[in-house]
Order: C-alpha cells, then sequence, then structure tokens
C-alpha cells in the first residue's frame, strides 16, 4: 500500500507540472461561477492547478467518516435575533445524534460553490426544559417555522417530509451564524454581504408569526427551489393539535417594520398557555 500511495504522489506531481500552462483560463472561469452562484465571494485568488490535483488526491486517499453521517437536508429562514431585519435562507445539512439532539452545518445554498456560514443544534423539548433559565435565551422554538411552511426538507416524499416535521415539532434550535454572506435587509433590496467572515457571531432566531419575513424572502426560496408553502402549511394543519407553547415565541414580537399576525397553534409559554 505504501508503495501504491508514493506512485500516485508522483503521478500527481508529474500531472501537476504537465498541466500548468493549460489551467490559468480554467481557473478564471471556475472563479467567474463561484462569484456567479454563491451569495457572497470569498476574498483570495482563484485555486492553483497544484491545489486542485492535491484536492483530487487528498478525496482518493483521505477520508471524512464524521461528514458522511450529514443526511438530513432542511431549508429555512433565520433572522438575527438582535437586528431582525437582517434575514437568511439557511441550509442546514444535519445529522440525527439520537432522538433528543441534531447537530447541523449551515450553507447559503446547495451548490458545491455555497459559503459554510453557521451551525444550528436542535434538541428536543425534554432536553430544552432541563437547560438552565440563563442558557434558554438563546434557543428558539420551531412551531412556526414548522407549521408556517417555511421549513422544508426538499427532495424527498411529500409524506416523509410531514413525518420529519412532525418529529420536530416542539423541538428547539441553537443557531450561529459566523458569516453575514448576504442578507435582505429590506423589500428589494438583497445585499451580498462580506466577503469574509467578519465581526461577531450571530444568533439566528425563528419567524413566529405570518408577516415578519421581509416580502419576497420565501417566495424567492419558494420559486427558486419549485416549493409551495403555502400547500405545505395547509397539509401541516393537522399538526396543530401536537403543538404545545413554547419559550421564545414572543422574544421578537413587534420588533420587526411590518404588521404581523399569529399563526394558529404557535404560542408563547409565558403568555398564559404554560398549562397546555
Amino acid at each position: 500500500m505504501s508503495e501504491f500511495r508514493e506512485s500516485f504522489r508522483i503521478k500527481l506531481s508529474l500531472v501537476v507540472l504537465a498541466s500548468m500552462s493549460a489551467w490559468p483560463a480554467f481557473a478564471q472561469e471556475i472563479r467567474q461561477k463561484q462569484s456567479d452562484s454563491a451569495v457572497a465571494s470569498p476574498s483570495g485568488e482563484a485555486k492553483t492547478p497544484k491545489t486542485r490535483v492535491l484536492e483530487a488526491g487528498a478525496k482518493l486517499l483521505q477520508s471524512t467518516p464524521p461528514l458522511k453521517p450529514f443526511d438530513i437536508y432542511l431549508v429555512g429562514f433565520h433572522p438575527m435575533k438582535d437586528h431582525p431585519e437582517n434575514q437568511m435562507e439557511a441550509h442546514h445539512y444535519c445529522q440525527q445524534v439520537n432522538e433528543d439532539f441534531a447537530q447541523c452545518v449551515l450553507f447559503d445554498g446547495n451548490t458545491e460553490n455555497a459559503n459554510l456560514n453557521g451551525i444550528e443544534y436542535i434538541i428536543s423539548e425534554k432536553i430544552f426544559t432541563g437547560l438552565p433559565e440563563e442558557e434558554k435565551k438563546y434557543w428558539h422554538p420551531h412551531n412556526g417555522e414548522i407549521l408556517s411552511g417555511q421549513l422544508v426538507a426538499p427532495g424527498i416524499p411529500d409524506i416523509a417530509e410531514k413525518a420529519l416535521m412532525k418529529d420536530k415539532m416542539n423541538s428547539y434550535g441553537k443557531t450561529w451564524h459566523v458569516w453575514n454572506t448576504g442578507y435582505s435587509e429590506k423589500p428589494g433590496n438583497a445585499l451580498r454581504g462580506d466577503a469574509l467572515p467578519l465581526g461577531e457571531p450571530m444568533l439566528g432566531w425563528s419567524f413566529n408569526r405570518y408577516g415578519e419575513a421581509i416580502p419576497g424572502l420565501v417566495e424567492k426560496r419558494d420559486r427558486k427551489m419549485k416549493i409551495d408553502s403555502m400547500q405545505k402549511r395547509k397539509e401541516r394543519a393537522d399538526l396543530v393539535r401536537f403543538a404545545r407553547p413554547q419559550q421564545g415565541v414572543d422574544d421578537l414580537k413587534d420588533k420587526f417594520s411590518r404588521p404581523a399576525k399569529d399563526i394558529p397553534g404557535v404560542s408563547d409559554k409565558k403568555s398564559g398557555d404554560a398549562s397546555k
């Protein structure tokens, strides 16, 4: 095996030397595609031919066991808790570690050029209840995302998606966005974001009322991914009976510049419904 590896490394080196003159135009094309397809295009020079060949070798010779279990794909939206009008479309790639805990890596898209811009941990109501009160302020409720039809699991049959959403009812998420790769600040104004991860991490939250999302944000995602959020909302109406009041529903109440109305089944645990 060691002889094979050494032979492979030698061949990689020969390929690099032989292809140096042919790659600059191709590298520029790749960088242009990244700029066009990603929300933000990171600062830096295009990958050299040597880097790309070494990547190919690493892909062949190395394995990535920690990444393999991240096989659940969800798409939703996060307003930033301290700046609610900063709102991001979030592509979650998640691992269900056990029945009460999942961990997700967040991207600003679902292409090879998407930027990693955050993480989210998802816990059950049982785990949340046992957290210290000071810790609970970091965890956003999920019922509004589910019952509004905004949180989706693209590519799986509707019946499987609904079963997944039922399992996530009454759960909570702790989300940190570490890179503003682009967000919608107001209707018709999409900011491209920063070229690098800058500043402090941003605590992501959830939409808990209709109208909190900037007009066009959800619709743009739906058109792009051929999703009908309104139809999903109707199909999930029978999940309302499983909803219990959640902490954090009212944390951003009246923090948006638009009128908002309640989502049936979504209520704050401190609003007098805690006994339900």
